[in-house]
């Protein structure tokens, strides 16, 4: 079954259903019961191994439910809404249930795998009312047989296309990081196998699986260590419901057994001065909620120094604090961090170079993240265990042939080729200007540390170029008046030497 032809039909089904209202929920409602899908199917997988015990007990699993010797005997209308609204989701989520007028707790074990079940399951809502349409929807992903290996790889891209599909669904684009971006970053940060990449605003686990799939590279045929190490390779945390849930899916598409993901607020986890030992990671990548107010317990777990009240910069003291020293980072931030003056900000960005050889800093174009977002963003990298001594900056202008990106025309990871010439063999690049009156820009440049304190630590460089002109004073303006005319006339003189030569007068 095609993406497009799944997705349409789902869609179709549920707008018939009272209880839907809107992209959202319908979102929510398929997001739980891919969960239940995907998770059968990996246990059923891990059941082949003798001493494998399943998690989800016996009658609530996605194969006992969902299907049924025939059409007839499939579970379906007020029978299957009673069993999935007051027993499939209050069991799943740890929750007692009334069995024979007794109250039971069927799922009560706490093991991690137990434990990430009722995490997902806990707060599911079943939107829809009209059990005959519920089972139409349960029926749609029956149709998708995981034991196909074409069909397993479809349903990742169609998962991957619902995660796109984010973007373009209002505030839920903050969930999701566009893949050119994550590849690049991941690429650039280069985590190896025997390490542990983590991101604290990990949202669907896009820079978690770019990060999956370059060190799966690492993977020798035949390695099994090396296939353990990889099941540890990634953790993170989200604090939103929706996200957290596609974000486990994800993984669990990705072939991760048990995911590492934290359910939670990443910034209120521990005062920062607590972290250390197993709280530690090799390399960091992440795109943390920007434009966001910070939760005063957030404010509260950071130094005095250090407290914003914007998520973003708190996320950059974190990824600092929490990353090992040689480990490596990058991190998605507005033009806002950048060149923002507050205490704050300025001390943020004192202590991200102070403990880090922030070394690169890549000026995105601005429609990356559109529609969900016209803010302009920046990539910076960074290595732990080193002061900073110089930033390069590089500018990525818009690629010929576009205005700006869009649904139709998203950003591609080819777009990124002339970064990636430019990385190995840096070099100042100046931007060609429209008169001499301009300012002189930069498409790349080295600024030092001596620069960037100098300037109060503000990081707005090698910016898009403007129409700012030089300011001249009257004596100045004169004098360059005098020498462009007498330029003119030079050559002015030269061509007429040339045009009579030319006539031979």
């Amino acid at each position: 079954m095609s993406l497009s032809n799944l997705i349409k039909r789902l869609q179709d089904i549920m707008r018939k259903d009272s209880g839907v209202d809107g992209d959202a929920q319908r979102l929510a409602q398929i997001v739980w019961l891919i969960f239940l899908k995907v998770y059968d199917y990996k246990e059923e997988e891990a059941e082949l191994e003798d001493d494998y015990i399943p998690v989800i007990p016996e009658g609530y699993r996605w194969r006992d439910w969902a299907f049924g010797e025939s059409v007839k005997t499939q579970m379906t209308g007020p029978d299957l809404l009673n069993f999935v609204n007051n027993e499939l989701i209050p069991v799943l989520g740890g929750n007692a249930i009334t069995k024979d007028g007794k109250q039971v707790i069927p799922f009560d074990k706490t093991d991690a795998r137990s434990m990430l079940v009722k995490e997902v399951m806990g707060d599911a809502t079943n939107y829809m009312k009209n059990g005959y349409l519920l089972r139409d929807v349960v029926n749609l992903f029956n149709e998708v047989d995981f034991e196909d290996s074409s069909e397993a790889h479809e349903f990742n891209d169609m998962y991957e296309g619902l995660l796109r599909g984010l973007q373009s669904a209002g505030t839920m684009g903050e969930f999701y990081t566009n893949r050119a971006i994550t590849t690049f970053a991941i690429e650039k940060v280069d985590p190896q196998i025997d390490g542990v990449l983590a991101d604290w605003a990990a949202g669907t686990g896009g820079f978690l699986i770019s990060a999956l799939e370059h060190m799966q590279k690492q993977v020798k045929p035949g390695d099994t260590e090396a296939q353990k190490k990889l099941q540890n390779a990634v953790r993170g945390g989200e604090l939103k419901p929706l996200a957290y849930k596609l974000n486990v899916t994800n993984l669990l598409l990705h072939g991760i057994e048990l995911p590492n993901i934290r359910y939670g607020d990443s910034l209120a986890e521990k005062n920062l001065g607590d972290f250390h030992g197993s709280d530690l990671v090799e390399y960091c990548a992440l795109n943390p909620p920007y434009g966001g107010v910070a939760l005063p317990e957030d404010i509260q777990s950071f130094p005095s120094d250090l407290r914003s009240s914007e998520t973003a910069d708190l996320f950059v003291a974190l990824s600092v604090k929490r990353l090992k020293n040689g480990g490596r980072g990058v991190i998605v931030l507005p033009d806002g961090f950048l060149f923002g003056n507050d205490n704050a900000k300025v001390a943020i960005k004192k202590y991200l170079m102070k403990e880090c050889n922030l070394h690169t800093i890549i000026r995105l174009p601005q429609s990356c993240f559109a529609p969900y977002t016209s803010i302009a963003t920046n990539l910076l990298f960074f290595n732990k265990g080193e002061s900073t001594q110089e930033v390069w900056f590089y500018r990525l202008d818009m690629p010929e042939g576009y205005k700006h990106f869009s649904k139709t025309k998203p950003m591609k990871r080819e777009h990124f080729d002339c970064v990636r010439e430019w990385w190995g063999n840096r070099t100042e690049i100046q931007d060609e200007k429209a008169d001499e009156a301009m300012s002189v820009t930069y498409k790349a440049k080295k600024y030092t540390i001596d620069e960037i304190a100098g300037n109060n630590y503000n990081l707005d460089l090698c910016g898009y170029p403007t129409e700012d002109k030089v300011i001249l004073s009257p004596e100045e303006t004169m004098s360059n008046f005098v020498a462009r005319r007498e330029e003119l006339d030079r050559i002015m003189d030269q061509k007429l030497v040339e045009i009579k030569a030319l006539l031979e007068v």
